[in-house]
């Protein structure tokens, strides 16, 4: 089969492999498409919890075309997504119902085979039916997964304020999620106008264009419409000196919370006594487990709205095109590779 293959970060080939095989419990999933995300940049740059060699791709969804012995519930022809997860069970956090923080957290596209191929292998249990959804609706279903965690761990209560730094394809389905949750006003700030257009039609009661030359513009135009701050702020950027000028905009008692994914080695400048005096509280909010089933009804029902996220597609020989597009982070909302387009 044809596949992305990263010997080790930075250096990638389009080539030939072997096809997988499947195990008893195991599904044979024949990709349509998946999704490239920020954290495959990160893991490009040997970041995250990447693993070489590797065949990354962890947003992917496509058909069934063999099934293991032992499975039931699916079917050649099934049109499914898959849950990229792979938990071991039995290390100190698994018992303790935490699976998010498993010692041996196996990831499908991160430190496993995943979905920048023709065919990848899933166990039966981390697999789940589309239905009629499009498989460019499908492709969504992974991140809105993400952003259904960040909804558990950030806790929003009716009538909150809610302020958000980016509006990625991630941030654009979370700020649907944080105003279905009962955000009384959602503001959201990015520098880029064409998504803050749709985040805007989709969920955001006011948008704000950031002037990443000039902070002030935006710190100005957000403290006159909330001179008291705001309940919770979300960094869905990644950006350090995004982060940094969060606390600025807290109410007392304010969450902020890391959602976008940072470069392992930044480190940012806060003040301590700040945090005390404030009593704010720092949230991480870190992919997802066990959310599939929930973000499949979101945005099967309407209330998470994707069909105008996916702008760019290309090919698998087309990858490298790909992955520069989402590093430079210009001209797109959504970059998907598109298995059927070769």
């Amino acid at each position: 089969m044809k596949a992305v293959l990263y010997e080790k970060p930075l250096e990638f080939s389009v080539k030939e492999v072997e096809n997988p095989e499947i195990k008893d419990q195991q599904v044979l999933i024949e990709v349509k498409a998946c999704g490239v995300c920020k954290t495959d940049v990160h893991i490009h740059h040997g970041e995250f919890i990447s693993g070489f060699p590797l065949v990354p791709g962890h947003e992917f969804v496509g058909e069934v075309v063999k099934v293991g012995a032992a499975v039931k519930d699916f079917k050649p022809g099934d049109r499914v997504a898959a849950d990229n997860t792979v938990l071991c069970g039995h290390c100190y956090y698994c018992r303790r119902n935490q699976p998010l923080f498993c010692e041996n957290f196996y990831s499908l596209g991160c430190n496993g085979s995943g979905g920048f191929a023709e065919y990848v292998v899933v166990n039966h249990d981390k697999v789940f039916p589309i239905g009629d959804l499009s498989y460019d609706e499908a492709v969504m279903i992974e991140p809105t997964a993400c952003a259904v965690h960040g909804i558990d761990v950030i806790d929003v209560k009716p009538g909150d304020d809610i302020l958000m730094f980016g509006a990625g394809p991630t941030g654009i389905v979370l700020a649907q999620l944080l105003k279905h949750a009962g955000a009384a006003n959602l503001v959201v700030v990015a520098s880029d106008k064409t998504k803050l257009d749709l985040i805007k039609k989709l969920a955001a009661d006011n948008v704000i264009v950031m002037d990443r030359s000039d902070y002030s513009k935006h710190e100005t135009e957000i403290k006159s419409l909330f001179p008291k701050g705001f309940d919770i702020i979300v960094d869905a950027t990644g950006a350090k000196e995004v982060i940094e000028h969060c606390p600025q905009f807290a109410k007392y008692g304010a969450k902020i919370v890391i959602y976008g994914v940072a470069e392992e080695n930044d480190r940012i400048s806060i003040s301590p006594y700040e945090i005390f005096r404030k009593e704010l509280k720092i949230i991480g909010s870190f992919a997802q487990t066990h959310c599939f089933d929930r973000a499949i009804k979101f945005i099967q029902n309407g209330i998470v709205k994707v069909k105008d996220i996916v702008t760019n597609r290309y090919s698998i020989s087309e990858f490298d095109k790909a992955i520069s597009q989402v590093e430079t982070g210009k001209g797109h909302i959504k970059v998907i590779i598109d298995m059927q387009n070769e």
